[in-house]
């Protein structure tokens, strides 16, 4: 890696930055809730092995993945004392080939999934259950036929998985609770009918609410964005998105910044800025319309708050941990590609 600026203005932007205050108390607040192995990192939401062992060292050293290009980088980097591919995948070859350096657990919900398994060499599993998310898993009718198949492979079965997704963002506690209970009940009936010592489920947006799952696939909740700060969660937002001011029009009461739509995901919308509203954003550009009383000239830097963490950070090659405007750490994001 390149010799790390000692501040922020020397940073070429568009630069991911993380908040060094906001990180450490989200480590500390979720470790207070979740400590040691009922949280299983996703390594999804930040991708990056030198991220990943920061959360080891304060005791969460198990994870997920959702790429096998995830699963590999970590168990090259040392931290695959338990590592679960929490994803369908119908190439599982070079997952087989770590085996021996890693634990390696992966998801299936159908004989096709399991059939990639096998053939590739893994001795572990999950069996993927539909909890009322329209994306992977199988359904409760099926979940003891799949875990009988797994066994009969030579497969040890670990127990089950369901992703609660559709109730991650509900600002309605009350109601999360009573959507969260019922899709938990569907696991907690398979995990009857399969067995195993892991009930593995949640994230970010139902981390203290679920209380059937033995581990919560959370990580989101490390760097925060706007989505999930609507939902009034116990967790900072830590991550920006670092640009400077490169134009400003004074007949039309804007400024453009040089960060767009190439650093910045826009599947939950625009992203946000102090002082200022969005008014949209291009390839490679954000357009601002300042508050009342909000200057800038060219050449300032803006901090954008993105709305959604994990496909921002994997726009990027690097996070600069920073301290105010004083850059004091960068973890390269290199579990980035598929």
């Amino acid at each position: 890696m390149t010799e790390i600026p000692s501040a922020v203005d020397e940073l070429t932007t568009p630069a991911l930055l993380v908040d060094e205050s906001a990180l450490q108390s989200n480590i500390e607040t979720m470790s207070s809730v979740r400590p040691g192995h009922s949280l299983r990192p996703h390594i999804k939401a930040f991708k990056s092995t030198a991220l990943a062992a920061r959360l080891a060292d304060a005791g969460h050293d198990i994870f997920c993945c959702a790429t096998v290009t995830e699963m590999e980088g970590m168990a090259q980097a040392g931290l695959g004392t338990d590592l679960l591919l929490a994803n369908e995948v119908l190439d599982a070859s070079r997952l087989g080939a770590l085996t021996d350096v890693a634990r390696i657990t992966v998801a299936v919900d159908s004989d096709e999934t399991l059939a990639a398994a096998v053939n590739a060499g893994i001795k572990e599993v999950l069996i993927d259950l539909n909890v009322g998310l329209p994306r992977c898993g199988c359904e409760l009718e099926d979940s003891a036929r799949l875990a009988d198949a797994a066994r009969a492979k030579g497969i040890e079965v670990r127990g089950v998985m369901g992703y609660e997704g559709h109730l991650m963002d509900m600002v309605d506690r009350d109601k999360q609770r009573e959507g969260v209970a019922v899709s938990m009940a569907v696991l907690a009936k398979a995990h009857e009918m399969v067995g195993g010592d892991i009930v593995s489920a949640g994230g970010t947006g139902t981390f203290d609410i679920n209380d059937v799952a033995t581990e919560i696939q959370a990580g989101s909740y490390l760097l925060m964005d706007t989505h999930y700060a609507k939902v009034g969660l116990p967790f900072r937002r830590a991550l920006t998105v670092l640009c400077r001011v490169i134009s400003i029009n004074t007949n039309g009461n804007y400024v453009v910044v040089d960060g767009g739509l190439k650093s910045l995901a826009m599947d939950h919308g625009n992203p946000t800025v102090d002082g200022a509203d969005v008014f949209f954003c291009s390839d490679e550009h954000t357009t601002l319309i300042p508050h009342e009383g909000t200057t800038w000239a060219v050449g300032d830097l803006v901090r954008l708050w993105p709305a959604h963490v994990d496909p921002t950070v994997a726009k990027h090659e690097r996070m600069y941990v920073v301290d105010g405007d004083r850059v004091i750490d960068a973890y390269e994001i290199d579990l980035r590609h598929w």
